[in-house]
């Protein structure tokens, strides 16, 4: 195995974390680079980088680890009481209601059991990359399960089906409210919209390297491309491959809109930081979800077979119930995954807060590795006094 060189910090008690991402980064994602980050009650505990050219500051594609951050917009228009998780979707969005959907609900949307997971004939990169001209399509659409009775993830459609109705409901967008009151004010590294002057620290997304064992398992399992997982990773579009829809965050206009659901950019600093701040003060800023908030966002909606990424995928609101995914993890635990192996969570009855990055297109969701890299550190957490 060859010899990665980790830079970065881990506080007294986390030694054994720098170890065991030196491992991991060899293993997995070698010198093309990842980052990982933790916070513990507010406190960094955390931040290391491996790999030419990733710095702590780098910059990459989060792909879906973006609805972590579009769901904490959502819950704080849910905590100032102008959002209702319950009331049907056309009663913001009135044009929605086509093709049977008047009674399908925000809460149904944000937990994969609406139905509307795509559109048929799948989408243009030039409407992946813009929010609104998703939501048109999806207007028209029929879903393609019964709302309410099963779950499909809906890989590219949910937030923008949900930043129509903020739109709808406020004048904004998803973009501009998560800037306004949760990027700028915590000072965070993700970003809903990449600004222009920060162009520089991108870094781009390399497509996945199979070995052949890895390869005949991805081609026995792929998905069909009309069925319900190709419409949802919008493969049935005409031209467009695995390796384009995970090279997504690539194309600097979509960078630049960061649409909600796939479109964000940011660092494992970042997403560790901004899940420490939904439970925790950081440098003397207020914690961003009341507990009442949190008691919402962290209960278990869905726990059975998805239609899209198949077992073990159980949903909260908006978010991955992570501690259903990582048993170590307390049971209120949330936070959601990239399909390039990005991932970010927080778990309440820890206070420990995870991001992690990696250039490398992962075979796995979630990358194989945030399993192994978030038991060590919880272990950590764990043995070290607060």
């Amino acid at each position: 195995m060859s010899t990665i060189d980790v830079h970065g910090t881990v506080a007294p008690g986390f030694e054994a974390v720098r170890d065991e991402f030196a491992e991991v980064v060899a293993e997995e994602n070698g010198e093309s680079g990842s980052q990982l980050a933790a916070f513990v009650h507010g406190r960094p505990v955390v931040d290391l980088w491996a790999g030419s050219p990733v710095t702590g500051d780098t910059l990459t594609g989060l792909l879906s680890s973006t609805k972590g951050a579009a769901t904490l917009v959502v819950a704080l228009l849910v905590q100032d009481g102008v959002l209702d998780l319950d009331r049907p979707v056309a009663a913001y969005w009135p044009e929605f209601a086509d093709a049977g959907k008047v009674t399908i609900t925000l809460r149904q949307v944000l937990t994969n059991k609406s139905g509307v997971i795509g559109v048929d004939g799948g989408f243009t990169l030039a409407e992946l990359a813009d929010d609104r001209l998703i939501a048109q399509r999806v207007a028209g659409q029929r879903p393609f399960f019964r709302p309410g009775v099963v779950q499909g993830y809906g890989g590219f459609v949910t937030f923008a089906i949900v930043g129509e109705v903020i739109r709808r409901l406020r004048g904004g967008s998803i973009q501009e409210l998560f800037e306004e009151r949760i990027r700028a004010p915590y000072g965070l590294d993700v970003y809903l919209g990449l600004p222009a002057a920060l162009e520089d620290r991108y870094r781009a997304i390399l497509p996945w390297l199979a070995t052949p064992e890895m390869q005949a398992a991805f081609e026995a399992n792929s998905p069909n491309l009309q069925g319900i997982p190709g419409i949802s990773y919008n493969l049935d579009a005409t031209g467009l491959t695995s390796d384009d829809v995970l090279a997504l965050p690539n194309n600097s206009e979509l960078r630049a809109n960061g649409p909600a659901s796939m479109g964000g950019v940011g660092s494992a600093r970042g997403l560790a930081a901004m899940y420490a701040a939904a439970i925790s003060e950081i440098d003397g800023r207020a914690t961003l979800l009341k507990p009442d908030t949190l008691s919402v966002f962290t209960t278990i909606q869905t726990t059975g077979h998805d239609l899209v990424r198949g077992d073990n995928v159980p949903y909260l609101i908006g978010f991955e119930a992570k501690g259903l995914q990582y048993p170590f993890l307390g049971a209120k635990a949330f936070g959601h995954t990239g399909a390039a192996g990005s991932n970010g969570f927080a778990d309440p009855h820890s206070g420990l807060a995870y991001g992690y990055t990696r250039r490398r297109a992962a075979f796995a969701f979630d990358g194989r590795e945030n399993a192994r890299l978030a038991a060590v550190i919880h272990r950590a957490a764990r043995n070290v006094p607060d």
